[in-house]
């Protein structure tokens, strides 16, 4: 069996990381506020996951972040701070997709929030790509999240960023086989020294040409920074239409 590892909170302790708190792996410090429809998602005040504000009532994360009693906290920079630019807000509803088994398909969830945000230069929803948009492979894509920088690298408590490169989707089928779904699924390159997602980013956005094209969903269990193990999000695209029917209702 493939040593595959979904972020998964509930297994934070088989993670050789140590913690589900595990972040961008090199990286820089993103410009604070650059990229105001990030989400931290807290459960009894801990960073558990990333996630994305879609409208003013609604974040995109990844159902396997699923946890009671969470909050999200909107226009943050430094979580370990209460910045002024902070929105705390309690989630009301928690939508994972109906198809999801805890595996790894289907990962994607609609939070509603209790309260509606209140948008301004700190706080701003994102647009969603186009039904029918291409990703072309090769393209730099920018991932962001909080957290620890390395297996045995404290936490950053600043947003962090870097890029990863767009792969094809019959390449990352053939490393990752049954898990791997590329009508679901996209999937990045990336190099050892720019590094990229790792445990504790889950929920947080793939950007290509400014918009969302991905939640982060997994990565190899042993080495979230291995480049021969290709990381892999659930792609938005494909579920469109069952975020607008929700965010509908």
């Amino acid at each position: 069996m493939m040593n595959a590892y979904c972020i998964v909170l509930f297994f934070q302790l088989l993670s050789l990381t140590g913690s589900s708190e595990s972040g961008i792996v090199g990286g820089r410090v993103a410009k604070p506020h650059s990229r105001p429809y990030m989400a931290s998602l807290r459960v009894a005040a801990q960073h558990k996951c990333g996630g994305i504000l879609i409208r003013k009532d609604f974040v995109l994360t990844a159902a396997h972040c699923k946890q009671s009693d969470m909050t999200v906290v909107l226009g943050a920079h430094n979580i370990s701070k209460k910045e002024k630019s902070q929105q705390l807000i309690k989630v009301a509803e928690f939508h994972p997709h109906p198809n999801y088994t805890g595996k790894y398909d289907y990962d994607i969830m609609l939070l509603k929030l209790e309260n509606s945000a209140t948008l301004n230069k700190y706080v701003k929803a994102i647009g969603l790509p186009k039904k029918n948009g291409k990703i072309p492979a090769n393209i730099d894509c920018a991932v962001a999240g909080w957290g620890k920088t390395g297996a045995n690298e404290p936490s950053s408590d600043v947003l962090k960023e870097t890029t990863e490169k767009m792969q094809f989707s019959f390449e990352c089928k053939k490393i990752w086989a049954e898990y791997f779904n590329s009508h679901h699924m996209i999937c990045t390159k990336f190099s050892k020294k720019k590094g990229g997602i790792c445990q504790g980013d889950s929920g947080g956005p793939l950007i290509c040409n400014s918009k969302p094209q991905g939640i982060t969903a997994f990565t190899r269990r042993s080495d979230c920074n291995d480049p021969k193990y290709p990381h892999v999000f659930t792609k938005i695209h494909f579920f469109l239409p069952w975020i607008k029917k929700l965010m509908i209702g």
